[in-house]
């Protein structure tokens, strides 16, 4: 037997013009990449490097940056606000869950079996996400509002009014009532656009068949919506928790913080109480989050890459 060397020579040598060519090949391809790429690290990768790194400083801008180690994330841990504010945020994701999740896979199969009036139904529903936010919040406020319509209608109907703002129990189910109306419009369209790709034929094989409207839901369309509804599902939990917008805008995260989200404690840190270490401490501890859960729709959708 010859040297080892002399083996895997040839095959070195061999394999190296194959790769340059391959680069000078796709070398323009490289370059339109280019600019996305240093844009993509610019913009999220150098900030997240960052956050990293200022987690383990206390943030002065006039006296400069101080070491103190895992300090930042001690204080994270033993601060009773970031609990009620993780309970608070699993909350409201598991409201979302059931009162907003289903209602655009529902108005999308609902719209696609519509005969007629379908392109009027689709713009009604998605209207609601094109209405601006500060009108959206002050629109909502006068309808919660004790001596607002909802209150009004629920009195006509002889039921006590509810007060949706002050009262704890009820502010977190106003906000999610209030963004399922003005999102689902924009989820509608994406399963809706799920809904069309499946191949008619299927329908009009179920039909002769003899299947009825629920039939063909159950057994074709549901099924084929799958893989589309999971990485949603993945989505808006993604969203959901990182949602703060709406809290800080309505009640402040009020009642007595019965609507203070984590995102919303992360803002108060930062721009509140001007504690910008421990604010990153947070969004670093989200990060790491939200980055197993995207494994995690990565491993349950594994098949469709």
């Amino acid at each position: 037997m010859g040297e080892p060397g002399a083996v895997l020579q040839p095959v070195i040598e061999n394999k190296s013009p194959k790769r340059k060519g391959r680069f000078t090949k796709h070398f323009w391809g490289y370059m339109f990449l280019l600019p996305a790429v240093v844009i993509f690290i610019l913009f999220l990768w150098v900030p997240i490097a960052k956050g990293a790194l200022f987690s383990f400083y206390s943030i002065d801008f006039v006296k400069g940056n101080t070491f103190v180690g895992l300090d930042n994330y001690v204080r994270v841990f033993h601060d009773p606000d970031v609990w009620t504010a993780v309970k608070n945020t699993l909350y409201y994701m598991l409201l979302t869950m059931i009162m907003g999740f289903w209602v655009p896979i529902v108005a999308s199969i609902a719209i696609s079996e519509l005969r007629r009036f379908q392109g009027i139904a689709r713009i009604a529903a998605y209207l609601p996400f094109v209405v601006p936010g500060v009108v959206l919040y002050g629109m909502w406020r006068w309808m919660y509002d004790p001596v607002g319509p909802i209150n009004g209608l629920l009195s006509s109907l002889g039921v006590d009014p509810v007060s949706f703002i002050s009262d704890s129990k009820w502010s977190m189910i106003a906000i999610v009532f209030m963004e399922t109306w003005q999102q689902f419009g924009s989820a509608m369209l994406i399963y809706l656009a799920g809904v069309l790709s499946i191949p008619r034929d299927w329908y009009e094989a179920a039909e002769i068949d003899g299947a009825g409207v629920w039939n063909r839901i159950r057994y074709i369309t549901l099924p084929s919506l799958r893989s589309l509804i999971v990485l949603m599902l993945i989505l808006q939990v993604i969203g959901t928790s990182q949602s703060y917008q709406s809290q800080l805008a309505l009640l402040d995260g009020g009642p007595n913080n019965a609507t203070l989200t984590y995102s919303l404690l992360i803002v108060r840190y930062a721009f509140t109480r001007l504690d910008y270490g421990t604010a990153t401490a947070l969004g670093m501890l989200m990060f790491v989050v939200l980055s197993l859960v995207g494994l995690l729709q990565y491993k349950l959708n594994k098949e469709e890459y």
